[in-house]
């Protein structure tokens, strides 16, 4: 992140404006709408200025006793004498700057900005195109309602009563995030101010009656998927908003850990091949805890938690424990890397059956499958965490009859940045990862599917060259 966002706050703010032309004229304007004062110095006072209540005229000379207590500045002066006049006197007094079309001299820049009253949003991109930031603003106009400055004004209101009736801070959130997102926001959109209040009203005993209660509340088991921020389904981005801690496996990827909200408590608890940081029932009991705290909780675990992500035993300890479970699916990694190496798992010609086994022995050693019903043909065999027993299980096909010349394909990290992708055969399935460097976690991908990708660039590889 180059650009760090802020706002100033403006009450009792003063601004110096260096310049009198159409861009100090717009600078003003734009500051005009705040309550801070303005301090425009320049030579003559132009006549737009003399319709802004908030301008006060300064000479030149008396710059310095402007600069004195401004909060920023802004330099919009059309001669390059003037404006280095300006930035030196400026930057004399320590006071943050920004001068128009000069990015190199700048403290900051001013965003494209979407005023809504208590609620400004701002867009910037740090001047390297501003017609993006103002093309994200007329897009979010659209998204933002017009009233939602005064459902902040109504929360304002409401807070102090609302402080005094929920001692909880996580109880007090709760109860922020229903009023501010249901029918008390939906009154106050509709223009029914008087409705909204009384919801305010009814909302605030309900939810203080319900804090001194401490009724645990549902744990969400949630799907995060390969790693694609972008696969992460529209109801687990909500949950991750919402949650007060994220319980979180290794397998979520940074990307998707940054969407969670900025102040909830992210707990790691992921496992790896030899290594759990936090053992099974050691995560039961984490998850059991913080809901019986009241806290909103969230399992994040990559792919879908229902396949081989071990969701089902965390649902059971749940509801032995009297707390109610709620599942949000994710996209398995089996279907986004596929998807991603454009490799279709089920295919008319090619594979009818689509099998999906893990390749980790409970007990280490040779994993426990039916190696007979895996080599029949016409049929896909995804294998998740093989890459420690990929030898074992090459061999183990091909004594069951698989071709030692069926296709695999190897996916490590599908779906993300650093996705590395092997193809071959069955029978050098162990060089493959060895070549590539695969350590895991990976996909094994074996059956005549595999051979498409590959197959495909051949082919287009070869019209090319015709």
């Amino acid at each position: 992140m180059q650009l760090f966002p802020a706002f100033f706050q403006m009450d009792g703010a003063q601004i110096v404006i260096f310049g009198d032309g159409v861009n100090a004229e717009r600078k003003a304007r734009l500051v005009a709408k705040t309550p801070a004062r303005i301090a425009l110095v320049t030579r003559h006072l132009p006549d737009w200025a003399k319709s802004v209540e908030q301008i006060d005229h300064v000479e030149p000379e008396q710059a310095s006793h402007a600069l004195d207590t401004s909060r920023f500045a802004i330099i919009a002066c059309d001669e390059e004498t003037e404006l280095q006049w300006a930035y030196e006197l400026v930057r004399a007094f320590g006071v943050p700057v920004n001068v128009v079309d000069r990015k190199e001299l700048c403290d900051f820049t001013v965003p494209s900005i979407l005023d809504r009253g208590q609620v400004v949003a701002a867009f910037a991109t740090g001047g390297a195109a501003p017609v993006i930031a103002k093309d994200v603003r007329a897009k979010l106009e659209t998204l933002l309602p017009e009233r939602i400055g005064i459902l902040a004004e109504l929360a304002e209101r409401w807070r102090p009563a609302v402080k005094d009736a929920i001692s909880s801070e996580t109880s007090r959130r709760h109860f922020w995030e229903h009023v501010l997102r249901g029918p008390v926001a939906e009154a106050v959109y509709a223009g029914d101010d008087q409705r909204a209040e009384k919801l305010m009203d009814i909302a605030l005993l309900r939810f203080s009656h319900e804090a001194s209660s401490n009724d645990p509340g549902p744990v969400h088991i949630v799907g995060a998927g390969p790693g694609d921020p972008e696969l992460l389904t529209l109801k687990a981005f909500r949950l991750i908003q919402q949650a007060d801690i994220v319980f979180h496996d290794k397998l979520v990827s940074d990307e998707i850990m940054d969407m969670v909200r900025r102040d909830a408590e992210r707990v790691p608890v992921g496992k790896s091949k030899g290594e759990h940081l936090v053992p099974q029932d050691g995560i039961h009991e984490l998850m059991i805890a913080a809901a019986r705290e009241g806290k909103r909780v969230v399992r994040l675990k990559g792919g879908d938690p229902f396949i081989f992500g071990r969701g089902g035993e965390e649902v059971e300890a749940l509801r032995e424990a009297g707390i109610e479970a709620t599942v949000v699916p994710g996209i398995s990694s089996a279907l986004g890397c596929a998807a991603n190496a454009n490799l279709p798992l089920t295919h008319r010609d090619h594979a009818q059956t689509l099998t999906f086994v893990t390749g980790h022995a409970r007990k280490g050693g040779v994993p426990d499958l039916d190696w007979q019903g895996l080599a029949k043909p016409n049929q896909t065999v995804v294998v998740f965490m093989g890459v420690g027993t990929s030898t074992v299980i090459s061999e183990k096909l091909q004594e069951a009859g698989l071709s030692g010349d069926t296709p695999v394909a190897v996916i490590e990290n599908g779906t993300r940045a650093n996705e590395t992708r092997g193809f071959g055969s069955l029978e050098a399935l162990p060089r493959i990862i060895e070549t590539h460097g695969i350590k895991g976690p990976a996909l094994l991908i074996i059956g005549e599917v595999a051979g498409l990708p590959a197959e495909a660039q051949n082919k287009f590889i070869a019209e090319a060259l015709a």
